[in-house]
C-alpha cells in the first residue's frame, strides 16, 4: 500500500469511529441520562475501530463486526461480575487475556480483534461494582457496534483483490508462459513475489485450520514455487528440440489455466488425476531414453549420451526434462488443492498422504492440530499469549490494589505498549510518556481554562477525536497518546465533575501500566523472535536434512516401482513453527536493516526443496536400471551424507554450539555420469548444495562457494 492510500485508509477509519462514537454518546448522555451507556456507546467502536483490524471492506467489515457483538458483550457481562473482587477480576484477566491472545493461532483474523474484545472485559472489570447497572452497559454497547458497522456500510474502504483472485491471476500467468514462453523470467518471479503472505493483506490470508484455507494456502505456494522454476526454465540455455517436454508443459498450461478459470468463476474443477498421468507417461518415456549404466572403468560418453534404444540424447536435455517434472509436480499441487479448496475434501485420496495429510481430517481434528501443535514453549503465539496474560493480570492486580483512579488505563497502556522485545517495549513506553506528559500539560489547561462548562466540552469532543484518529497514526505513539489524553479529557468532563488530577491520574496510570510491561517483557522472552527463530531453524534444518540420505538411496537402488517417500510429518511440523517464528521476527522493529543476520527465507527455501524432493524424487525420478555396480553411486551417497553433515553443522552454527567441518564432496569417478544414475537426484542435490552454501555464507559471512 502507498503511503498516500495508507493515509487515506486511516482518515477513513477515524471518521467512522468518530461518527459512531458521536452518534452514539450524545444521545444516550444528553437525552437519555444513561451515562453509563453512554461511556460503552464512546468506547466501544474506539475498542473495535481502533484497536482491532477489521478484515475486508464495507458489508463485509460490518459483518465482523455484528459478528464480535455476542462475545463482546459476553465479556462485559463477565469483568461486571467479577470487578466484585480483585481477586476475582485478576483471575479473569489471566485467562481472558491468555485465551484472545493466544487466538491467533487461528490467523490473522481472530488475532487483529483480540486487543478490542480485550478492552470490553478490562473496562467492566474495575469498580464500581455494579452488576444492576448491567443492562445499560450492554445497551450502550450495542448501541456502539451497531453504529460502527452501520459506518463501515455507509464508509467503506476500496475493495482488496481476494487470495482467490490473486492465485487465479498467478496461474493464468503461469498458463501463458508454460504454453507460449512469452512471459519473461523476471515477469514471472515478480507475480510470485506477490503471492507472498507477507505481500497480502491480513484479512484475505488463508490462514484458518480449515480444509479450504489449508488447501488454497499451499496452492498459493506452489503456484509460487512453479512460477519460480518456469523463470528458471525460461533462463536455460536452448537446447534440441524434446516433444516430451513440451507436451507435459501443454498439460501443465491446461493444468493452470483451468484452475485460474475455477477460482475466478466458481465452476467445478475435473477430477484430479490427468497431471499425474502425464507425468507418468513422461517418466516412461525418459526410462525409454535414458543412457543404461557405466560400466565401472570405462569412461561417461560426453554429451550428447547414447542411450539405450539408440538415439542420441544430449546431458542438456536429461536435465532440462528434470527441471520441466519438477515444475510439472508444482503443477500437481495446485490442481489437488485446488480440487480440496472446491470440493471442502479430495475427490480421491491424494498421494503423497503426508504432503496432503490434512485432506481427509474433520474440521475438529484440524483446529485440535493447530491448537495442540502450538501449545508448546517453542511457539512464538504461545509465549505471546503467556507474556500479555501475565502483563494484564500483573496490571489487574497493581491497579486494584493501589485503587488507581481510572485503574483501565494501566492495563491500556499494557495492552497498547507490550511489544514482542522488550528493546521494543522501552521505545514504544518512552514515547508515550513524553506524548503522555505533553497531552497531560494541554488537558490540565484545558480542564482549568473551561472549568464547569460541559457544553464546550461537548463541542470539543468530536472534532477531537477525529484529530486525535486521524494524526495519531501518522506521527507515531506520543502523539497517539498525546492526542488521546486529550480526548478521554473532554469525555470524562461531560459525565462528571473533573480537574486537572484527572491529567495527573492518567499519567501515573500510563507510567505504571508502562513499568508493567517492561517488567514482562523482561521477565517473559525479552528477545522476542530473536532467538527463537534460530532455534527454530536450526532443529528445521536437521529434521529436513535428514530426509536427504534417505531420498537419495530411493533413486540409487534399482526397484520396478516407485517407493514410499521417507517420513515428512515431523518436518511440516518444524516448518510450521519456524514460519511462524520467522513472520514474528520480520514484523519486530528494528529487524528489517539487520544485515548481519543469516538468510533466514534462504532456510525456509531450502527446507521446503528437501520436503518437495523427498515426495517427488521417490515417486517420479528415475532410477538405475540393472547392470555391475556404477562407481558413481559411491559418490551420490557420501554427497548425500554430506549435505545431511552441512545442514547439521549450519543448524548447530546457528544455536551456537561447535560444529565439526562437513565432508568435501567426493572426486568425480572416471565413469562418472549422473545420467548413469538419475539425473533427477543429480540436479536435487545439485540445487540443495548451492542452496547450503548461500545460507552458510550468510551465517558466517564468508563468500559462497560457488561450486556444485
Amino acid at each position: 500500500m502507498s503511503a498516500e492510500a495508507g493515509r487515506a485508509a486511516i482518515l477513513r477509519r477515524s471518521l467512522r469511529v468518530t461518527v459512531a462514537a458521536s452518534v452514539g454518546f450524545y444521545p444516550l448522555l444528553y437525552l437519555a441520562e444513561l451515562p453509563a451507556a453512554a461511556l460503552y456507546a464512546l468506547f466501544a467502536p474506539i475498542a473495535i475501530g481502533l484497536l482491532s483490524a477489521i478484515p475486508g471492506s464495507g458489508r463485509r467489515q460490518a459483518f465482523v463486526v455484528l459478528r464480535a457483538l455476542p462475545p463482546a458483550m459476553g465479556l462485559a457481562a463477565l469483568g461486571t461480575l467479577l470487578a466484585v473482587d480483585t481477586w476475582a477480576a485478576t483471575g479473569g484477566m489471566l485467562v481472558i487475556g491468555f485465551l484472545l491472545a493466544f487466538a491467533a493461532v487461528a490467523g490473522p483474523r481472530p488475532a487483529g480483534a483480540a486487543p478490542g474484545l480485550q478492552l470490553f472485559y478490562i473496562l467492566a472489570c474495575f469498580p464500581p461494582y455494579a452488576p444492576d447497572a448491567l443492562g445499560e452497559r450492554l445497551a450502550g454497547l450495542a448501541a456502539g457496534m451497531l453504529l460502527l458497522a452501520a459506518s463501515h456500510v455507509l464508509l467503506p474502504d476500496p475493495p482488496v483483490p481476494s487470495y482467490r483472485e490473486r492465485l487465479s491471476a498467478s496461474l493464468a500467468t503461469a498458463a501463458r508462459a508454460a504454453t507460449t514462453g512469452e512471459v519473461t523470467a523476471e515477469n514471472l518471479r515478480v507475480t510470485g513475489s506477490g503471492m507472498r503472505l507477507s505481500r497480502v493483506p491480513p484479512s484475505e490470508r488463508p490462514a484458518g485450520a480449515g480444509r479450504t484455507d489449508r488447501a488454497l494456502e499451499q496452492g498459493g505456494r506452489a503456484v509460487r514455487r512453479l512460477l519460480d522454476q518456469l523463470a528458471g526454465l525460461a533462463e536455460m540455455p536452448a537446447a534440441a528440440p524434446d516433444h516430451a517436454s513440451d507436451a507435459l508443459l501443454g498439460r501443465v498450461a491446461s493444468v493452470c489455466g483451468t484452475s485460474a478459470d475455477h477460482l475466478r468463476t466458481g465452476r467445478r474443477p475435473p477430477a484430479p488425476g490427468a497431471l499425474e498421468q502425464a507425468m507418468r507417461n513422461f517418466q516412461s518415456e525418459r526410462v525409454r531414453t535414458a543412457p543404461g549404466p557405466a560400466a565401472p572403468g570405462r569412461p561417461a560418453p560426453d554429451p550428447p549420451t547414447a542411450g539405450t534404444n539408440g538415439r542420441t540424447l544430449p546431458l542438456a536435455v536429461l536435465r532440462r526434462q528434470s527441471r520441466v517434472l519438477a515444475l510439472a509436480e508444482s503443477a500437481r499441487i495446485v490442481e489437488v488443492t485446488v480440487d480440496i479448496a472446491a470440493n471442502g475434501r479430495p475427490t480421491d485420496p491424494p498421494a503423497p498422504r503426508d504432503l496432503f495429510w490434512y485432506a481427509e481430517l474433520s474440521t475438529r481434528k484440524l483446529w485440535a492440530r493447530r491448537v495442540l501443535g502450538n501449545v508448546t514453549l517453542r511457539s512464538v503465539l504461545f509465549q505471546n499469549a503467556v507474556r500479555t496474560a501475565l502483563g494484564l493480570a500483573a496490571a489487574r492486580l497493581v491497579a486494584g490494589s493501589l485503587d488507581l483512579d481510572h485503574g483501565f488505563w494501566v492495563l491500556l497502556a499494557v495492552l497498547t505498549l507490550g511489544r514482542t522485545t522488550v528493546g521494543a517495549t522501552w521505545r514504544a513506553a518512552r514515547r508515550a510518556l513524553a506524548g503522555n506528559a505533553v497531552g497531560a500539560l494541554v488537558a490540565g489547561a484545558l480542564l482549568i481554562g473551561l472549568g464547569a462548562h460541559t457544553d464546550a466540552y461537548a463541542i470539543l469532543l468530536a472534532p477531537a477525536m477525529l484529530v486525535g484518529f486521524s494524526l495519531g497514526p501518522i506521527l507515531g505513539t506520543a502523539y497517539t497518546q498525546g492526542l488521546f489524553t486529550l480526548v478521554v479529557a473532554t469525555a470524562f468532563a461531560q459525565m462528571a465533575p473533573v480537574t486537572w488530577r484527572l491529567s495527573e491520574a492518567r499519567m501515573v496510570d500510563v507510567a505504571t501500566g508502562s513499568v508493567i510491561g517492561l517488567l514482562c517483557g523482561l521477565l517473559a522472552w525479552p528477545a522476542g523472535a530473536g532467538r527463537e527463530v534460530r532455534r527454530a531453524m536450526a532443529e528445521l534444518l536437521r529434521a529436513c536434512g535428514a530426509l536427504v540420505p534417505p531420498t537419495a538411496e530411493a533413486l540409487l537402488v534399482p526397484s520396478p516401482g516407485s517407493r514410499a517417500s521417507p517420513q515428512t510429518l515431523p518436518s511440516l511440523h518444524r516448518l510450521r513453527l519456524a514460519e511462524a517464528a520467522y513472520a514474528q521476527y520480520r514484523s519486530e522493529a528494528g529487524t528489517g536493516s539487520k544485515d548481519a543476520e543469516p538468510d533466514w527465507h534462504a532456510v525456509l527455501i531450502a527446507a521446503h526443496h528437501m520436503l518437495l524432493g523427498a515426495h517427488r524424487l521417490p515417486r517420479f525420478g528415475l532410477r538405475p536400471g540393472t547392470g555391475p555396480p556404477n562407481p558413481s553411486a559411491i559418490r551420490a551417497r557420501t554427497d548425500a551424507a554430506g549435505l545431511h553433515a552441512e545442514a547439521d553443522r549450519i543448524a548447530s552454527l546457528l544455536t551456537g554450539g561447535h560444529p565439526v567441518s562437513a565432508p568435501r564432496p567426493s572426486p568425480e569417478p572416471e565413469s562418472y555420469s549422473p545420467a548413469s544414475l538419475s539425473v533427477d537426484l543429480e540436479v536435487w542435490m545439485t540445487s540443495l548444495g548451492r542452496q547450503l552454501a548461500r545460507i552458510d555464507a550468510s551465517v558466517t559471512r564468508q563468500p559462497t562457494r560457488t561450486e556444485p
